[in-house]
């Protein structure tokens, strides 16, 4: 089992910066990689970001090119989403989640474990 907890959302000005972050405790040498996930009222859950554990991959989904930046720290088993020039848009509850294999960072079906999310409300 991986136990995941996020912080760092909260509420910002269009424009405004957030860093999450993502604390995991229990099993995490079985981490393939780690996403950034989110999901507003009334629509499904999103990916924003993914990172593989012991490479330097990373996977951004079209809403957050060049706005967001994923990073790790291995040694503290925590990842960080740098959220930039935040959007109204991007108003939601964001999770994080631990992959254990290879494939497709897309679907969150393929994430084991989940944080209980984080709020980011964007004031427009």
């Amino acid at each position: 089992q991986v136990q995941l907890v996020e912080s760092g959302g909260g509420l910002v000005q269009a424009g405004g910066s957030l860093r999450l972050s993502c604390a995991a405790s229990g099993r995490t040498s079985s981490t393939y990689a780690m996403g950034w996930f989110r999901q507003a009222p009334g629509k499904e859950r999103e990916i924003v970001a993914a990172i593989r554990w012991s490479a330097d991959s990373t996977y951004y989904a079209d809403s957050g090119k060049g706005r967001f930046t994923i990073s790790k720290d291995v040694a503290k088993n925590t990842v960080y989403l740098q959220m930039n020039s935040l959007k109204s848009e991007d108003t939601a509850v964001y999770y994080c989640a631990v992959k254990r294999y290879p494939g497709t960072y897309v679907s969150p079906d393929v994430y084991s474990y989940w944080g209980q999310g984080t709020q980011v409300t964007v004031s427009s």
